[in-house]
């Protein structure tokens, strides 16, 4: 469970903000696994915390159907050196009761998509997923998280420790 650091926008009006409490990654039968929520993938300190525990599969869903999302995610997967999982839903007007159709003056595709996979080198490997439903597979190797490292890790040699202190509070 992840309750988000920082709601966006008007999500402000009904939640409150997060602690670092749960910022944590999870050891899986698939990888070390740990994510951010929509437009904390934005904040780069939060991210490293997903770094330094050696997070080797990034979820990143969101709400933004944005083509500049697609981007983003391929950035957290080279700066980070593993799989990025952004999982966005895609919703019509039409899905929406009748009553509801006529408030509000949208396309008829609200929410477009775009999930991806991308490879720990910031490749795209499945997707994106515009205007339709579906689901996307990709079969990762988690050696190509390590050797991706071997040049550039964020919490490793690229880190430098002797330069940068970096401490999340979790109280």
């Amino acid at each position: 469970c992840h309750r988000k650091l920082k709601p966006t926008g008007s999500e402000r009006l009904i939640w409150g903000e997060g602690g670092a409490a749960d910022l944590e990654v999870y050891p899986t039968s698939l990888g070390k696994m740990g994510g951010l929520i929509c437009w904390e993938n934005l904040m780069p300190l939060a991210r490293m915390a997903l770094y330094q525990q050696g997070i080797q599969i990034y979820l990143a869903p969101t709400a933004d159907a944005r083509t500049t999302w697609l981007p983003i995610l391929q950035h957290i997967a080279q700066e980070s050196r593993c799989f990025v999982l952004g999982a966005n839903q895609y919703f019509r007007k039409s899905d929406y009761p009748d009553p509801w159709q006529e408030l509000a003056e949208v396309e008829e595709d609200c929410c477009p998509g775009g999930s991806a996979i991308v490879s720990p080198l910031g490749e795209v490997i499945a997707g994106p997923l515009w205007g339709e439903e579906g689901v996307l597979t990709a079969v990762v190797d988690l050696e190509e998280v390590i050797q991706s490292r071997y040049d550039f890790s964020p919490a490793g040699h690229y880190h430098r420790p002797a330069i940068f202190d970096f401490k999340v509070r979790k109280a």
